[in-house]
């Protein structure tokens, strides 16, 4: 799904004031019906997780953490079945996820008198049952599971979903019987900065291919919506990266982009939202 900016933005204006909940999502699509889920839950995460970055900072000073725990202690001690932590996260907007790991951390904190180590932390909250202590174990579980957003549960799912992407990409240039190295071979070979995909040239014929007029050497596969944020963070973190070693590339945001950012083709990367069906394989001999 490709947007112009204006659509872009009128999607976005729409997330400005709604809670990162499954029922926002739903009231979303109910505004944008013309949109896939896909799209709308990619633009819905990302345009949530900037929001959180903007507000990080003022949710972890040490006064913001002491009235956390205060309030979920006093809240558990009258009711600890009730969904204290998760209603507190919502009603100071911040992620349940993360308001959990705040709230874990202080809890450990207190007990074993010194700050517990990430990798504690980080098992505690993929599998709760390592809390001890029962209530908080369950209050933590219950931020996990209704965050649509963050947390080690919307981690596995987007690692799944990049994969299952990749997976689909390769089947996809098998398909066309196209000879190419997948970035655990490229790695081997001692690249550091590879893209998922490098369209392999025989030593006999260079046969570069052209998508639209344009040569390709190498395909990035991205399962999310390519915004303007997310994709100026490709270019200089990864993109021309690619283009300085391998020539142009193609990148496929599979969940769409803004139309504008289509802006460096004649420099060498290429946009879709789709694997290309105009495909045409331009072989000359080396002799």
């Amino acid at each position: 799904m490709i947007l112009t900016k204006a659509q872009y933005e009128e999607i976005a204006q729409c997330l400005v004031s709604v809670p990162p909940t499954r029922q926002s999502l739903r009231k979303l699509k109910q505004r944008f019906p013309s949109q896939s889920q896909a799209t709308l839950l990619s633009i819905f995460s990302q345009e949530y997780q900037k929001h959180i970055k903007r507000t990080h900072a003022k949710h972890h000073t040490p006064e913001a953490i002491e009235s956390y725990y205060q309030r979920y202690l006093n809240g558990v001690e009258k009711n600890g079945a009730a969904p204290v932590l998760l209603e507190l996260a919502n009603e100071v907007d911040y992620a349940p996820s993360l308001m959990a790991r705040i709230i874990l951390e202080r809890f450990l904190q207190g007990r074993e008198q010194t700050p517990p180590s990430k990798s504690v932390i980080n098992n505690m909250l993929r599998d709760p049952s390592q809390i001890p202590d029962g209530v908080l174990a369950n209050q933590v579980y219950q931020c996990i599971v209704n965050d649509c957003c963050y947390g080690p549960l919307v981690d596995c799912i987007k690692h799944a979903i990049g994969y299952e992407h990749e997976v689909l990409l390769r089947d996809l240039l098998l398909e066309k019987n196209l000879s190419f190295l997948d970035e655990d071979q490229l790695r081997a070979k001692g690249y550091d900065k590879t893209p998922d995909f490098i369209l392999q040239v025989p030593v006999v014929m260079l046969c570069p291919l052209a998508v639209e007029g344009h040569i390709i050497h190498w395909i990035e596969s991205k399962a999310s919506f390519g915004d303007e944020c997310s994709h100026h963070a490709y270019l200089h973190g990864q993109f021309w990266s690619y283009w300085n070693r391998f020539g142009p590339g193609l990148v496929i945001y599979w969940y769409g982009f803004i139309q504008e950012l289509d802006c460096n083709r004649e420099r060498g990367i290429l946009l879709k939202a789709c694997f290309p069906t105009d495909i045409v394989t331009l072989c000359h001999s080396t002799a």
